[in-house]
């Protein structure tokens, strides 16, 4: 059997192939409540029909303060329940779980008028200089985290992960560019560690499946974390019982990424086998075989595909087809399934 193809297990939690859909966010939530549309359940349930081995429903805020847009998700009051559980239905219908990225965007929330940073600085030129966090501020979003993680859990989510990349909230603490405080929040690695430190803490007392935390592993910048720091982060997470880590890069400040096939997979490899905790590899991956040849080698645990599966909902039946591998068709699409 192809390693692409064979099953793995987290906590419980076991997905029959290592493809997952990255979470990506659509900026449809179109009455700028939070909710669920259409649109999602045809996005996501899609991607099932595809036999993605897990989904991750985008970036979901945990407050109405946290979303990048007004359109985004969100997951911050229990109205938003009855819509997750609709969709987690339709999708373990096809036999793939489903998780959900927990999001807060801090000083790159573009529609709020109050924007929130461990330090009072922008994120460009053009950008409003945002409000320093103070104690109770940090300590109020810390449990609304937990807060999404229980709901998360009361909507029947598999697994969760925690979005420290990009440049949003929690990374925003974890790098030197865009944390400048003098506290316990602050300064050293440890201090800058432990915003998401307590927010795993947290959400472990609610939800007992597996957790993810994805995290930049290159900020691009001079004076930003090295690769000494993401390592000791991946450290800590590892003793943290974090289940996997889910290794992009950048977003932290504008910068120019030069991006080519799997430009991202050497640092995530490097997290694995110095650390010893499974890492998930993202980032220009488009092939069945690229794919395989990363998870042969020991690159990683599992393969996030993102553009690639906007582009083709069926894209594991592609990579199934490169590989020779025999796919089992949804029911309804067996006389196609050639």
């Amino acid at each position: 059997m192809t390693k692409l193809f064979s099953p793995i297990s987290f906590k419980g939690m076991t997905l029959k192939n290592r493809v997952v859909m990255s979470p990506m966010c659509m900026y449809s939530s179109i009455n700028k409540d939070g909710s669920l549309t259409s649109f999602h359940y045809t996005h996501y349930i899609s991607r099932a029909v595809g036999q993605v081995g897990l989904i991750m429903v985008e970036a979901t805020a945990v407050e109405p303060t946290g979303r990048i847009t007004e359109q985004d998700l969100g997951i911050w009051n229990d109205d938003h329940l009855n819509g997750f559980k609709g969709l987690i239905e339709q999708i373990h219908s096809y036999g793939t779980k489903v998780g959900v990225q927990l999001a807060h965007a801090g000083r790159k929330a573009q529609d709020e008028p109050v924007i929130v940073s461990p330090s009072p600085i922008p994120f460009d030129d053009k950008s409003k200089v945002p409000s320093e966090l103070d104690k109770v501020g940090i300590e109020s979003i810390i449990t609304k985290f937990k807060e999404a993680a229980s709901r998360a859990n009361l909507a029947g989510f598999d697994m969760i992960e925690i979005h420290a990349a990009h440049g949003y909230l929690i990374n925003q603490f974890l790098s030197p560019l865009t944390n400048h405080r003098t506290d316990e929040f602050g300064g050293t690695r440890e201090n800058r560690f432990r915003f998401l430190q307590e927010i795993i803490k947290q959400s472990k007392q609610v939800f007992s499946g597996p957790i993810f935390v994805r995290i930049s592993t290159d900020e691009y910048q001079d004076n930003g974390n090295t690769m000494e720091d993401f390592l000791y982060y991946a450290n800590k997470l590892k003793e943290l019982g974090v289940d996997l880590i889910d290794c992009s890069s950048g977003g932290v400040v504008p910068v120019r990424i030069q991006a080519y096939p799997g430009y991202q997979i050497k640092r995530c490899e490097q997290i694995k086998q110095e650390i010893g905790i499974p890492t998930g590899a993202v980032g220009l991956i488009t092939t069945g075989i690229q794919a395989e040849e990363i998870l042969q080698n020991d690159r990683a645990d599992l393969i996030f595909i993102g553009r690639s599966l906007l582009k083709n909902p069926y894209w594991v039946k592609q990579a199934a087809d490169e590989l020779a591998h025999s796919l089992e068709a949804p029911k309804q699409y067996e006389r196609g399934w050639k």
